[in-house]
């Protein structure tokens, strides 16, 4: 399995915390805590303003309109400070999801740390803690998410080569590290799943990241591709030249509106791909569907 290795991951990691944090003027505090417009969760928590994951396809990078920055969406990433670290008052029955938007285990993290007192906070969440990543740096706080009465941790892999993985998630950990993550969660009596998203069509391939999840994931949540606004054209661009004979799949799907069409035969390999491999499905493909 062609991957990045721990060592190039360790560099590119102190090249990122080099970067200079914008501070001072316009300093914001935060809530621990916002409402969840998502249809799985009640709250979410997200610790930076940014992500230097750098992910190509970041449905996020809207954002970057409004955090003040002149630096592309993708190359930076700051701690929120927080002016309150109490939780929601209704806890019973919700869940809250770390990571919503950006990944609470980027790069940044190693250096500032805003995790491991967000999860002493939540040890007393009576309701339930999700967290979502593609980072192995969770394993660092492995006893204090142990402490967390009800949790699940879900690492994010859509992609089997880690010739496209460095393309279109340059700063994320690697295939292998996110797969040994999620094994080590597992095998520590973490509640673990696999989230295949995003789905790339025509590279995506379900059967075998649900091979190689198999035994420390509990289940496999899938998302589709989402291909709108600026990075439209440079997932397309991405397309055209690693992939060109998938170019007219995307075309169908992205610009002449096949997409209905091609998601409704992913599904039908989501319930093929369950009672193949016996492990349980849940499709995040059409989110208009999902209720809370």
């Amino acid at each position: 399995m062609a991957d990045m290795g721990r060592e190039e991951c360790r560099l590119r990691t102190e090249e990122i915390n080099k970067h200079p944090q914008r501070e001072g003027k316009g300093e914001k505090k935060y809530r621990l805590y916002s409402k969840s417009k998502l249809p799985a969760s009640d709250y979410v928590i997200n610790p930076y303003t940014g992500c230097v994951h750098g992910c190509l396809y970041c449905y996020a990078c809207f954002m970057g309109r409004f955090t003040g920055h002149d630096q592309p969406w993708g190359t930076y990433a700051e701690p929120k400070k927080y002016n309150s670290m109490k939780l929601p008052v209704r806890q019973e029955g919700k869940t809250i999801l770390v990571g919503s938007v950006t990944d609470a285990y980027q790069p940044v993290e190693a250096r500032f740390c805003q995790m491991p007192r967000i999860l002493e906070c939540l040890r007393t969440y009576r309701g339930h803690v999700e967290i979502l990543t593609k980072s192995n740096l969770i394993l660092r706080d492995l006893e204090l998410l142990k402490q967390i009465p009800d949790i699940s941790v879900g690492v994010s892999l859509g992609l089997c080569s880690g010739r496209d993985a460095e393309a279109l998630e340059p700063r994320a950990s690697g295939i292998r590290e996110r797969l040994d993550t999620l094994k080590t969660l597992h095998d520590n009596g973490i509640p673990t799943y696999l989230f295949v998203a995003p789905y790339f069509p025509g590279i995506t391939n379900l059967r075998r990241l649900t091979e190689w999840s198999k035994g420390f994931a509990d289940f496999v949540g899938v998302e589709n591709l989402n291909l709108r606004g600026g990075y439209k054209a440079k997932v397309m661009a991405f397309i055209g030249e690693r992939h060109p004979d998938l170019l007219p799949l995307y075309r169908q799907i992205y610009e002449k509106g096949g997409g209905a069409a091609y998601w409704k035969e992913v599904e039908a390999e989501l319930e093929e791909t369950e009672k193949e491999m016996e492990i349980p499905f849940v499709s995040y493909l059409y989110h208009e569907k999902i209720r809370k």
